[in-house]
């Protein structure tokens, strides 16, 4: 085995929860570009006029918005970024599975999910539009902030250790 390889065993032994959260931003950034891939797809196929090649649904602004596929490919988006993100999270991100390989635990994971959904979209709407905060400065905090919430909701209710032994 390389020293490289050694050191980051030793660091991944070390600090097991550290790593394990940066495997969660890994997945959670690969869930994101799904999310956002899918809904540029949606959009480009629901509104060719408006986007003349697929990479101007990403940069290009349109002048005739259409909300029911925006609607559309967010929800859908949502949708692949959040299964990719439950297949990933038991095969790669967590160590303890708890009670997540089950169609139970899959709900809940959709429920916390969702309910993360929510919070970054009151977040938004509190922050840009009622406080009139910059609507960057709030999305990047909003973001860290349901980051944090998916992680602790993920790890202490989904994946955390199952206790084998029955308390009577």
């Amino acid at each position: 085995m390389g020293k490289f390889k050694q050191k980051l065993l030793s660091f991944s032994q070390k600090y097991p929860t550290f790593t394990e959260f940066i495997r969660f931003v890994i997945i959670g950034g690969f869930a994101t570009l799904i999310d956002m891939f899918v809904m540029g797809v949606v959009l480009y196929i629901f509104q060719p006029n408006n986007y003349p090649n697929f990479f101007n649904v990403f940069y290009g602004a349109t002048l005739n918005p259409s909300t029911i596929s925006t609607i559309i490919g967010t929800g859908l988006g949502f949708i692949c970024g959040l299964v990719f993100n439950y297949i990933f999270s038991i095969l790669f991100v967590f160590n303890n599975k708890g009670n997540s390989k089950s169609i139970k635990g899959f709900i809940i994971f959709a429920v916390f999910s969702l309910i993360g959904l929510f919070i970054h979209l009151f977040g938004m709407y509190l922050g840009y539009d009622v406080l009139g905060i910059n609507e960057w400065i709030v999305k990047i905090t909003l973001t860290l902030v349901v980051l944090v919430y998916n992680y602790l909701t993920r790890k202490f209710v989904i994946f955390k250790k199952n206790n084998d032994v029955n308390k009577s």
